[in-house]
């Protein structure tokens, strides 16, 4: 069925432009400039529309051959494999301005993971010092203090399991009696009343610590329980346990509740880079991972200073095999890590730099706004395994275990303000993930799905912080295309083969979202003459409605809630349609946009007064077009313009809210009355201001401490003004 849709879109589209558009020049003959000129451009728009349509099917189709093929590994076979392999991994999680509990969740959900060297580390991006009020201080107080909470309740657990195995190990060749199994039973069972007591004491105020509970907790409380249970059972039938097998099984208790927690703070110094974005917090400390540092007071900050081996040194960052990038709103199920990590470790998978799983969304949420986009999210899913079956995936930074060689390989090293600076991750746009996928396949590396769902994160819970996160989503795609025409010349020269498909897949990712926003606008707000109208249009997006559909089903959603994902886009146009405009200005400009992070706050987050508008103008244009259309008794354009102003409404009223939209429209219409004030300016060293610079910054800076790039002119006159201000200066 995957294929017959596939093979409709694609002969209903042609059907449409040889019988309606072509048939239409050939029977009347010459036609209008005008009318050439719309059928043109609507046979354009329908094309790219249709495209996008044909792309979702092929990545589908790709999908489901994929959750065809794929065979879970037996725990016993990822045992085996990890005996005699001990590669270190490193979870990097960036937080800025997070909520102490989600904070808190994220990390357990990866410092429970069962791994032989994990070290986890949060990475604080806050203010170090913020000047806002107490309650801001004290969040990130109480975030600071999370990495050793959660370590000091791993010590109870690490220690016991880790003396137990020890103890196997030792005697690993002796036969086990049932007094020894019996043991090892006992031991899950105590992690089992452990985790009980973790999941008693945890705060139930949402969806996501349900989530955690049960999930998380609860998931790791259930294999143990049964694991228990099913040595007693093997006990009881005259099983001999293995010794091997005895020490595999230490091994999972260990290795669960052993991992080591930090924090680590970039803006705190001064030779690192401040730039507010998740890439360039990322790339702080994975420069400096495999080296040692000793700290040197500046009048500018903190400097570190990498130390030769034997020195005394203030800062020791390890290296490692493999990272993990973790989301701090997301969450990790137990066996994440063992499952990708055995899986880049088979011989086929030597080239391949990154293994994730795409997220899915939390279930159970409090707000329809956020359930819709929790659906639209698993449905991405989907449709990135498809990816990975035509070699198309792109790397999706709420979680992903990356291979630290091949970072090294796409590292940017530059010189700023004397100190070195490595880019891993681009910072160029917005979407750095996306831009480090090209980056990596251009090197002659590939990216892989996991076709299993074991990692899950949050969707925003209003509109406000989903048109953040939306905007940011619609920018940067196309700045990243010339740069993926390239990567391709490079994989020609090298003799690589590539497919149009996977070609097509990439372009229609990057790309799409542009002209589709255009494209619907112009379905929207243009009245095409109703000869260009036919059901093979129709007909030609029925496959792809349907398909989405059914995958809702697939998803636990409703099959209607298609209806309200399309009513839900068209809200959400003026949003994409702003992100695009974004990606053009700064081809243009060359300018970086500013990196805006998604909310995860549990107060709203306000609508800017634009978007807020732009829903109710929607409605109002179609209601007009309607109208318009009746009375030209343009049938097509008709049904169409009431279709969407149907859809429109009930999405505003079911994810907006008329009272929420007065509240934020208010909020919009005077926030032009506050200003935020400036703080004063900072006195510089010999800078003209006729005050002496303190000798800290003459030694470090030299005499003249001038930011001129930023306001050279002012400057340069206060300097020459008067003879008395040249000694000065002197």
């Amino acid at each position: 069925m995957a294929r017959v849709a596939i093979v409709a879109t694609v002969v209903f589209w042609i059907v449409y432009v040889v019988y309606t558009v072509i048939a239409e020049f050939l029977n009347n003959g010459t036609q209008s400039f005008q009318f050439t000129t719309e059928a043109i451009s609507y046979v354009v728009v329908v094309t790219f529309l249709t495209f996008s349509a044909l792309m979702y099917l092929i990545a589908r189709h790709g999908a489901l051959q994929r959750f065809r093929a794929h065979v879970r590994v037996p725990r016993a076979e990822l045992d085996r494999h990890f005996t005699d392999r001990h590669t270190s991994m490193t979870v990097l999680v960036p937080s800025y301005a997070e909520e102490p509990d989600v904070v808190a969740t994220t990390l357990w959900s990866a410092a429970l993971q069962e791994y032989p060297e994990l070290r986890v580390v949060l990475l604080l991006d806050d203010p170090p010092a913020p000047t806002d009020p107490a309650a801001v201080a004290a969040r990130l107080d109480a975030t600071r203090a999370i990495p050793a909470a959660i370590e000091e309740a791993l010590a109870e657990p690490g220690a016991r399991f880790r003396d137990a195995l020890l103890g196997r190990e030792i005697g690993e060749t002796t036969e086990l009696t049932d007094d020894d199994v019996a043991e090892i039973a006992q031991h899950f069972r105590w992690a089992v009343s452990w985790l009980d007591a973790r999941i008693a004491e945890h705060a139930m105020t949402d969806h996501v610590d349900v989530f955690f509970v049960e999930q998380v907790l609860g998931g790791i409380r259930h294999e143990f329980a049964v694991t228990a249970e099913a040595l007693d059972a093997a006990t009881t039938d005259g099983f001999r346990l293995p010794p091997a097998h005895a020490v595999h099984l230490l091994r999972r208790l260990a290795w669960t509740f052993t991992a080591s927690l930090t924090s680590f703070e970039r803006k705190t110094f001064a030779s690192l880079s401040h730039e507010a974005n998740k890439a360039m917090n990322l790339n702080a400390y994975i420069g400096l991972m495999g080296g040692a540092y000793a700290m040197e007071a500046t009048p500018d900050g903190t400097a570190l200073r990498p130390v030769g081996f034997g020195d005394a040194a203030d800062l020791v960052v390890p290296d490692s095999d493999y990272l993990l990038t973790l989301d701090a709103d997301s969450m990790l199920l137990r066996d994440y890590c063992v499952r990708l990590v055995h899986s880049m470790e088979q011989p086929e998978n030597a080239r391949v730099a990154v293994t994730q799983t795409p997220y899915s969304s939390y279930r159970g949420a409090s707000t329809r706004i956020e359930r819709l986009a929790a659906a639209t999210t698993d449905i991405q899913h989907i449709l990135h395994q498809g990816f990975s079956h035509y070699n198309a995936t792109f790397w999706v930074g709420a979680n992903a275990v990356i291979r630290k060689r091949a970072l090294d390989d796409i590292v940017v090293v530059e010189t700023r303000g004397g100190f070195t600076v490595k880019r891993y991750v681009q910072d160029r746009t917005v979407i750095e993930d996306t831009e480090s996928s090209i980056d990596l396949g251009t090197h002659g590396w590939s990216l892989v799905n996991y076709p299993e769902r074991l990692s899950y994160s949050a969707t925003p819970p209003d509109f406000g912080s989903l048109v953040i996160q939306r905007r940011r989503w619609a920018n940067g795609g196309l700045l990243i295309l010339p740069k993926y025409f390239r990567q391709l010349r490079e994989r020609r020269a090298r003799g690589e083969r590539i497919s149009p498909i996977e070609i097509m897949l990439r372009v229609n990712y990057m790309s799409s979202i542009a002209w589709a926003s255009f494209g619907l606008v112009f379905l929207l707000a243009y009245p095409y003459d109703s000869r260009l109208l036919s059901p093979m249009v129709l007909l030609a997006a029925l496959p792809y409605f349907i398909a989405m559909a059914s995958d809702l089903r697939y998803a636990g959603y409703k099959r209607t809630d298609i209806l309200r994902i399309y009513g839900f886009n068209l809200i959400l146009l003026p949003v994409n349609l702003a992100g695009v405009v974004k990606s053009i200005e700064q081809a243009i400009t060359s300018k970086k946009i500013p990196f805006a992070r998604t909310p995860k706050v549990r107060n709203r987050t306000s609508t800017p007064l634009l978007y807020v508008l732009a829903p109710y103008l929607i409605i109002a244009f179609s209601i007009f077009t309607l109208w318009r259309d009746l009375n030209a008794e343009n049938w097509g354009n008709a049904a169409f313009a009431a279709f969407n102003a149907v859809l429109a409404l009930a999405a505003v009223v079911a994810y907006i809210g008329l009272g929420t939209s007065l509240v934020d429209l208010g909020i919009g219409l005077t926030n032009w009355l506050y200003v935020t004030p400036k703080a004063a300016p900072v006195a510089r060293a010999g800078g003209g201001d006729g005050r002496p610079a303190d000798w800290q910054t003459v030694l470090y800076h030299g005499a003249i401490h001038d930011h001129a790039d930023e306001n050279p002119a002012p400057a340069l006159a206060g300097a020459v003004s008067s003879t008395s201000d040249r000694k000065a200066a002197a």
